[in-house]
């Protein structure tokens, strides 16, 4: 049974930005071409899937503008490889992100459209944010304080969205309590506002709430002259299935990059998304066992006849779930195989059948679009485990190619 987003707590840290140095403005355009002697494991990205995501989103939200999230490592596709195809889209008007480093990464690498910090920030960090450009969150209530100490170390002005708390009691200004800081705010000369947003529940009814709660929140700012920019809360789910709480702008994640936010069925009738990334590698090793030989730590596999299995050097410390041997499948020559034994940290082994073509050194496609055994929604449903941990669990250090 898959994993829906409420039930995901696991947490990604600045470990994300691990691995090659991003891609920054000036630098020679991304690889393309996968070395064809290479066998561990890399990550294409593919461009035109995400265009076709942004054009299939827009659709669903009225045209409403696009808020682009891509935290955590561009949900594991690479936060440059993502956002340079975003930044060039219409209907993408400017970028989310919830860790510092990722927002400096997005101007490093060239990046031109507003970059929004879902967080709060401390005082150096926010001179280095505002040097950047990047638009800060009012989400606590010295936030005042915190952004006239940044506007004079950075000696210039500042933009704010102003980050509200409706019920998800998680990160923000709770509603109820918002509105006096909401006027301190507005006596800070320099400070323009760009936006006003809320995070959802994701429960369908209670989003109604929330929207309601952030829009009343709204009208009365604006009844006492404090300017709120457009209102936003929409994530990918509610992109999908809950478009009473769309306001003037969405903010999707992952539904971007082709994954279904919470079950594959119901929203792929909705509308087709496509997965905007493939995990690949390159079989290492082909052998064939006997009636009675066994498999991986704790021999968790027994061959009950003669069978030919195939080791590839994927694991779950590149991301790929341990729990793949409980259902998972890869693509290999164009025919789908069961992944069996144990999914160890660099390797996992799969079942070839009593006779095979499969040779060292073909390709796998361990998760992408090409089949529906190897979709992320389909891993993710297969196995029970959350479709966000497949995708923002993709090793930090795989090398990115831009196909």
């Amino acid at each position: 049974m898959s994993v829906s987003r409420r039930q995901f707590v696991v947490g990604l840290t600045a470990a994300s930005l691990a691995g090659p140095r991003l891609a920054r403005e000036g630098d020679a355009a991304p690889p393309t071409d996968v070395p064809p002697d290479r066998f561990e494991p890399w990550i294409e990205v593919d461009p035109a899937a995400l265009r076709t995501n942004v054009s299939v989103l827009s659709t669903l939200a009225g045209g409403r503008p696009i808020v682009a999230v891509v935290k955590n490592n561009g949900y594991g596709l690479g936060l440059a490889e993502v956002a340079r195809t975003l930044d060039s889209l219409p209907g993408v008007s400017g970028f989310g992100v919830v860790k510092v480093a990722e927002a400096l990464a997005l101007r490093e690498a060239g990046i031109r459209k507003p970059i929004l910090l879902l967080a709060i920030f401390d005082d150096a960090e926010g001179e280095a944010l505002l040097r950047s450009r990047i638009t800060l969150s009012a989400c606590v209530p010295d936030v005042g304080a915190r952004l006239v100490t940044a506007m004079r170390r950075a000696g210039g002005e500042a933009r704010v969205q102003y980050y509200i708390d409706t019920g998800m009691s998680r990160m923000g200004l709770p509603y109820r309590t918002a509105l006096p800081v909401l006027r301190e705010l507005a006596r800070i000369p320099r400070l323009s506002v760009a936006g006003t947003f809320t995070e959802l529940t994701e429960d369908p009814a209670f989003d109604l709430e929330q929207a309601h709660r952030l829009s009343e929140l709204a009208a009365a700012a604006r009844a006492d002259g404090i300017p709120t920019g457009p209102l936003h809360a929409a994530s990918s789910h509610a992109v999908f299935n809950n478009r009473a709480v769309l306001l003037d702008a969405v903010r999707p994640g992952i539904a971007l990059f082709g994954a279904y936010p919470t079950d594959d069925g119901s929203e792929r009738s909705i509308a087709q998304l496509t997965v905007a990334f493939r995990l690949k590698a390159r079989v290492v090793r082909v052998e064939r066992l006997r009636a009675g030989d066994t498999v991986s730590y704790g021999r968790r596999f027994t061959a009950d006849s003669a069978t030919w299995i195939a080791t590839i050097p994927v694991g779950h410390a590149d991301g790929y779930p341990r729990r793949a041997v409980q259902g998972g499948r890869v693509l290999i020559g164009g025919r789908t195989y069961p992944v069996i034994g144990a999914v160890s940290a660099s390797h996992s082994i799969v079942n070839l059948g009593d006779t095979t073509s499969v040779t060292v050194g073909d390709v796998v496609t361990a998760l992408g679009p090409d089949d529906p055994a190897i979709h992320p929604n389909a891993l993710a449903g297969g196995v029970g485990v959350s479709v966000y941990d497949v995708l923002m669990h993709l090793g930090a250090t795989l090398p990115r190619f831009v196909v």
